[in-house]
């Protein structure tokens, strides 16, 4: 499930911390919580397929560990990005 232009464009602006940024934790939590969400719709209609399933799982896990990284350098961004996003609840 890859990401259209025009909806990545839109994420890496809402989530930027400077003009040029693309790899900031805050854009890559952002475009990995957009395809998981995508790849979510994908699983209520193809139920086993488990190779999908297993990027899906990685893409969690690598955006759990880029959580875990913002909260401890930058709490207050971290609290932004999880209400931004709608992560916990």
């Amino acid at each position: 499930m890859v990401l259209e232009k025009t909806k990545k464009k839109e994420l890496i602006t809402g989530f930027k911390v400077h003009e040029k940024d693309t790899g900031s934790p805050s854009v890559q939590i952002a475009l990995l919580t957009e395809r998981i969400n995508s790849l979510s719709d994908h699983f209520k209609m193809h139920k086993r397929d488990h190779h999908s399933r297993r990027g899906l799982l990685r893409m969690v896990s690598i955006r759990r560990r880029l959580l875990e990284y913002l909260k401890r350098k930058d709490e207050k961004e971290y609290q932004d990005i999880v209400k931004k996003l709608d992560l916990r609840k």
